[in-house]
């Protein structure tokens, strides 16, 4: 349903074809009955800060935003949330009447919220947290785990700098280890998090054996396609409660649409089947 006064949002990205954020939105305006639309904005790097600029002149209320644009976001907005100036990047923009730019970003909201639905017995504060990676969804699901009060958080990656970069930009509130004892750090530890793209479709799997990993720790994959990845598999195999990427998808974008369309909207099964059908799963 679209009129002359539909509320307007989209996805600011190059490319931004890959997307399926125009399917999980127009989805839940679709299911709600809401007079709008979410459209893909394929904007260049050298453009990107003056077409953020015009999308409130143009009638939106804002946009989600993917690579590359995310850091370029956090200096472009007038406001930060302070959860996005931790996590160094910015993924979700809302614009208010007078055209000032809200920015933050919902990675770590989408992360804890899909951890917590996937497994709602775990107790971040007794067990340590393994966490795989060191780019942007790792500085985020750090962010999440360290606000949620997580115990010790140690971070593995195969370039270690980029791993004490990423200690350092959170003031040293995780451990770094080495990727050669990323095994080792395996041992004793309540929840297990692959943040890279290891174990996509198209990707070598993660080079990592759960042999030292407790029975009764949680393991999660932030891939998503596919859904069931090598290491996923082989926690199940093994007993371990093994949870997927997509809830972090589809949660991610839970704020930004209340945001532009003033409507709380819920993560359902059958939305969980609609985005898995265009992934092909």
């Amino acid at each position: 349903m679209i009129s002359g006064q539909a509320r307007l949002a989209g996805v600011a990205g190059w490319p931004v074809a890959h997307s399926r954020s125009p399917r999980l939105h127009n989805y839940w305006l679709a299911e709600y009955g809401i007079d709008g639309a979410y459209l893909p904005l394929a904007i260049r790097p050298e453009d990107f800060a003056e077409a953020v600029r015009a999308l409130p002149k143009l009638g939106f209320r804002g946009c989600n935003v993917t690579m590359p644009h995310k850091e370029a976001a956090l200096a472009l907005v007038d406001e930060v949330d302070p959860a996005a100036r931790r996590i160094g990047a910015v993924n979700t923009i809302v614009a208010s009447p007078d055209g000032g730019l809200w920015g933050g970003n919902t990675d770590a909201f989408g992360f804890m919220q899909a951890l917590r639905e996937g497994a709602p017995d775990l107790d971040l504060a007794t067990g340590g947290v393994v966490l795989i990676g060191a780019g942007g969804a790792a500085r985020a699901i750090a962010v999440a785990l360290l606000e949620a009060g997580a115990g010790r958080v140690v971070v593995a990656n195969r370039t270690e700098a980029r791993a004490r970069s990423l200690a350092e930009a959170l003031d040293g509130a995780v451990d770094v280890v080495p990727w050669a004892d990323r095994q080792r750090a395996l041992a004793g530890a309540g929840l297990l998090v692959n943040s890279t793209t290891q174990g996509m479709q198209g990707q070598p799997p993660l080079e990592l054996s759960l042999e030292p990993l407790p029975a009764e720790a949680v393991v999660f994959d932030a891939v998503y396609t596919p859904l069931l990845t090598p290491l996923l598999a082989e926690a199940r195999a093994r007993g371990n409660l093994a949870v997927d990427g997509l809830g972090m998808l589809l949660h991610q974008a839970r704020p930004g649409f209340a945001a532009w369309f003033e409507h709380e909207p819920v993560v359902s099964e059958a939305l969980r089947q609609h985005i898995l059908a265009d992934l092909g799963a």
